[in-house]
């Protein structure tokens, strides 16, 4: 092949349709469980995450609700992901050999605010939100109907393999994906005095972007490392549809999605899946949740 100019063009636009078509055929799963937030800054502040305003009659004067600060921010992070291509190949005409590896550049790229978002959920018992707590504990802080400091859990606690039951019907989920810049555009350094070019005779695609990972509202989620059975469910689900915010006011959780990872999908749909228990009894927890089995959590 004849490298000239026109050639590394055609190139590069096989590779970035290769890349497209790798990137459309991911079927991502965070957006499930994570609110995307647009950043336009380094550090994004959550401050606000500690409390939402309630109506109240109206008499008198409007009664301000002053947001609780907590001092909760996610500063973005810096990702990259490059490929080389050896110019041997280009002599030799043999780029077809690169259509898959493309391919699979673009699906790593459209997965990868998965492999952020489900292992900060997975590790949601051991890394603080925005109250100072771990995102899955026995002694949030919150306040009762008299105004006194009460602590409340989103967790049993156990030691087994963790699964997780999730209100995701809310504008804000239990956790957030910061997203500042999509790993969705693939630049080159192809030019002959490009310092790889002339170096390594190797022609460089990448692309990077910058996003983080937080946490919403814990209330919205329970985290359990016991056993996935009717009991602990019955637990998880109970927990969940009686929380309450502040002096009192319920919040009115639906937990909807049961999210376990590959190993726990049997137990799951024995818990919720299926219309009759193993004795041949109704099951009162058939069709209660969906069932979310996540590979990113095995």
């Amino acid at each position: 092949m004849d490298i000239n100019s026109q050639t590394l063009r055609s190139a590069y636009l096989g590779f970035s349709a290769a890349f497209q078509t790798g990137f459309a055929s991911v079927n991502s799963m965070y957006a499930r469980v994570a609110t995307v937030v647009p950043s336009s800054t380094k550090t994004q502040e959550y401050g606000w995450l500690g409390k939402l305003p309630r109506f109240r009659e109206w008499i008198g004067d409007r009664v301000v609700n002053g947001l609780a600060k907590h001092g909760y921010s996610l500063t973005n992070q810096s990702y990259e992901n490059t490929i080389g291509v050896d110019r041997d190949d280009f002599d030799d005409d043999n780029l077809g050999i690169y259509a898959p590896l493309f391919q699979e550049f673009g699906a790593s790229a459209a997965s990868f605010p998965d492999e952020l978002v489900w292992p900060f959920l997975k590790n949601g018992f051991g890394t603080k939100c925005y109250d100072g707590q771990f995102f899955f504990d026995t002694d949030h802080p919150v306040l009762d109907e008299n105004g006194n400091l009460i602590s409340v859990a989103n967790t049993d606690g156990g030691a087994g393999t963790p699964w997780f039951l999730l209100d995701v019907t809310r504008p804000l989920k239990p956790l957030i994906f910061q997203d500042r810049k999509k790993f969705n555009k693939l630049v080159r350094m192809d030019k002959e005095d490009d310092p790889n070019v002339f170096n390594k005779k190797e022609y460089q695609y990448g692309l990077d972007g910058r996003c983080q990972v937080g946490f919403g509202f814990w209330q919205m989620a329970w985290g359990s490392k016991q056993t996935l059975d009717d009991a602990h469910y019955e637990t998880a689900r109970a927990t969940l549809g009686g929380m309450k915010g502040d002096h009192g006011r319920p919040l009115a959780i639906q937990p909807k999605l049961l999210v376990v990872p590959p190993t726990l999908e049997g137990a799951a749909r024995r818990v919720i899946a299926n219309e009759r228990k193993a004795n041949g009894g109704s099951n009162e927890w058939f069709n209660t949740a969906e069932v979310l089995v996540v590979p990113w959590l095995a």
